[in-house]
């Protein structure tokens, strides 16, 4: 495993792991410093490990929180709310960097009432399914309306992914990693005929399960299984498109020397068909075997070394009406250190690198959020959630 912290530092999970929170970046390296005046504003917290913040189209009144142990809280009007819109807690394991790690609205929420969860079950393997509002009150989901889209075996603990969303085509995108233990023993990263290292794109639109769309790039080969959109990934926590391009941004947990941000714009298919290199590759480097051709794969367009940081946190393209001076940004976040960094795109390239001081909420970064006005949001694995202001 990734050093000795691998099992727990992908989603933030090792809370007595040591956080130095400068500016620096860890190792007096790193990005200068941003200058538009932002800072943080305390929303919520007293939450129980925090993973994930969104909310459905047009909810402008209403945040909903994952935490780990199964429940999606709710924060209504600057209010957390006391019972839990659901509560998975019998369903989900928690150990290492298992547990309930995704929420993902339908784009039809608002006359079907559908979501989807991604969590792992009491054995630890990868479940996807919707559920549906209660009748009668918005504020509570029906946990007895489950069902199951698609699950999957994992081998290991680690490595689960996590993240769902509905992408812009409104099909549901699900992060799946490449099954957990070290440097990626099956294989899995790179074999098209398991789903595990990868980005899977099905249509849920009926509400009863899966359908493959017919124009995955995998749809017709019998060597591969047509639910895969891209591959070659690690254990891709936390993904996005940005909103105003389409363009596809992939933030995933490296192994022993680098993280990497991977970005496919919209005119080069948004991801589709897309090898991500792991684990001939780790960030632009070779990683299984020494002298690969890096020229093979689709190579991050940032990468840093674990003298900065040891665990990325992926985050949005920043599209809010508040700071209009961050528009287009990138945000991400290391885990082990707490700092928060950003860049812009530019002719597939990074640019604008920055990092900013103000964002970092002390301690462990385990995911971002945006709220229905694509306002951006950081959470704390001690509970707390911040909403990204103007200063």
């Amino acid at each position: 495993m990734r050093r000795s912290l691998a099992p727990l530092v992908a989603i933030g999970l090792l809370t007595s792991l040591p956080v130095a929170c400068g500016s620096d970046g860890g190792a007096g390296t790193g990005p200068p410093d941003g200058t538009v005046p932002v800072g943080l504003e305390e929303v919520v917290s007293g939450l129980s490990f925090p993973l994930y913040l969104t909310a459905p189209a047009g909810d402008a009144a209403r945040l909903f929180i994952v935490e780990k142990g199964g429940a999606i809280r709710i924060v209504k009007n600057g209010a957390l709310l006391p019972t839990a819109f659901l509560d998975l807690a019998g369903r989900v394991s928690t150990g290492g960097e298992q547990g309930l790690l995704g929420l993902a609205f339908d784009p039809g929420y608002a006359d079907n009432g559908r979501f989807a969860v991604h969590y792992t079950d009491v054995n630890g393997n990868t479940v996807v399914s919707l559920f549906r509002v209660a009748d009668g009150n918005p504020d509570l989901a029906d946990p007895a309306s489950e069902v199951v889209v698609l699950t999957e075996p994992q081998p290991f603990a680690n490595h689960n992914g996590g993240q769902i969303l509905f992408g812009p085509d409104g099909m549901l995108y699900v992060g799946l990693g490449d099954g957990g233990s070290s440097g990626d023993p099956g294989g899995r990263g790179q074999s098209l005929t398991e789903l595990l290292g990868s980005i899977l794109r099905v249509d849920v639109s009926s509400g009863s399960g899966y359908a493959v769309p017919p124009d995955n790039p995998f749809v017709g080969r019998t060597d591969a299984r047509p639910e895969v959109w891209s591959y070659g990934l690690r254990n891709p926590w936390r993904f996005t498109f940005d909103p105003a391009t389409g363009d596809f941004y992939i933030a995933d947990v490296g192994q022993q020397a680098f993280e990497e941000v991977d970005v496919v714009t919209a005119a080069d298919g948004a991801g589709r068909g897309a090898n991500f290199g792991w684990n001939p590759t780790e960030g632009r480097h070779c990683f299984a075997t020494s002298g690969c051709d890096i020229n093979l794969y689709t190579l991050p367009v940032l990468e840093y070394s674990h003298d900065e940081g040891c665990s990325i946190t992926g985050g949005f393209v920043y599209r809010g009406a508040a700071i209009p001076a961050l528009q287009g940004h990138y945000f991400y976040a290391d885990y082990c250190q707490g700092w928060v960094r950003s860049f812009r795109l530019e002719g597939g390239q990074a640019v604008e690198l920055q990092q900013w001081p103000t964002l970092a909420p002390g301690g462990a970064v385990p995911s971002f959020g945006q709220d229905a006005a694509g306002e951006p949001y950081v959470l704390s694995a001690e509970g707390r959630v911040f909403r990204i202001v103007p200063r």
